[in-house]
């Protein structure tokens, strides 16, 4: 649910801010969180040094990576409806990073129905692109990638640890990059802070950056990287409500078909052990 309102939480965000500013104030916005509540909290403000490459890891892939690749995405044309779609892709992404990095092994069956999951996903990107794929859509790819590996090690690294403390040290080992780069953009490109665009930042920088991954990583943590990553299958669904509501997006037939198509996959995920 709270990973949902990202896309159109960004959508509302380029209304009035540079879409790397997006990217890069959403972190530190967050980050101003997680250090509050490390402190509060009594913890160290960074991980075990031997860690630090799993939280680089961490870092690149959902502190950077995703919200970067996506802001310019959706900043070169793609609607935050079909790239809600396109992202469907993101749980079998995290399956697949899982296997290699956090030694999960997957039933068949829940390989099947994950392939079934992105094929439609694939269908619908290819129905809306004129049968091609767009450079939004390689964008896209890349992201759902970059979350993927953030997913996997955030869950893994939460099997030992607090959810919460695993990205809030990923956002603080991430702030000598994203502090100096929000400075230097917010003081060369265009600010347009209306109330849609400073809500819409907002959003994304306290909840998509930091609320949501408290029980995200618990969840991926405890129930298995692999299968509960499948819930998020049912994020495009919640983005087509947001898209709809909040930026005024049409939902075509065929997106709502294939977030349906996806859903069905999700549910036979979830009944597999």
């Amino acid at each position: 649910m709270a990973f949902s309102g990202s896309l159109p939480a960004t959508a509302l965000a380029l209304r009035g801010f540079d879409p790397y500013l997006v990217g890069f104030a959403r972190a530190v916005i967050a980050v101003l969180i997680a250090a509050a509540c490390l402190l509060a909290a009594g913890a160290p403000l960074l991980p075990p040094r031997a860690e630090w490459r799993s939280y680089a890891l961490i870092a690149l892939g959902v502190v950077l990576g995703f919200p970067l690749l996506t802001g310019l995405a959706l900043d070169l044309g793609s609607s935050s409806a079909h790239a809600a779609v396109v992202t469907g892709l993101l749980p079998a992404a995290t399956a697949a990073v899982a296997v290699v990095r956090a030694g999960e092994r997957p039933r068949p069956l829940f390989w099947a129905a994950a392939a079934a999951g992105a094929a439609a996903v694939t269908a619908v990107t290819l129905s809306q692109g004129g049968g091609r794929v767009t450079l939004p859509d390689l964008l896209l790819a890349g992201a759902l990638l970059a979350a993927g590996a953030g997913y996997a090690e955030g869950g893994r690294l939460a099997r030992n640890r607090p959810g919460w403390q695993v990205i809030s040290h990923a956002l603080v080992l991430s702030a000598p990059i994203t502090v100096p780069a929000t400075v230097v953009l917010a003081a060369v490109t265009e600010l347009r802070p209306a109330p849609d665009a400073l809500a819409g930042l907002g959003y994304v920088g306290a909840v998509s950056m930091f609320l949501g991954f408290i029980p995200w990583y618990a969840g991926l943590a405890r129930g298995g990287i692999a299968r509960a990553g499948q819930t998020q299958l049912l994020q495009p669904l919640l983005t087509l409500v947001w898209s709809w509501l909040l930026v005024g997006e049409h939902v075509g037939p065929v997106t709502v078909l294939g977030a349906v198509a996806v859903l069905g996959c999700t549910a036979v995920t979830q009944r597999l052990r």
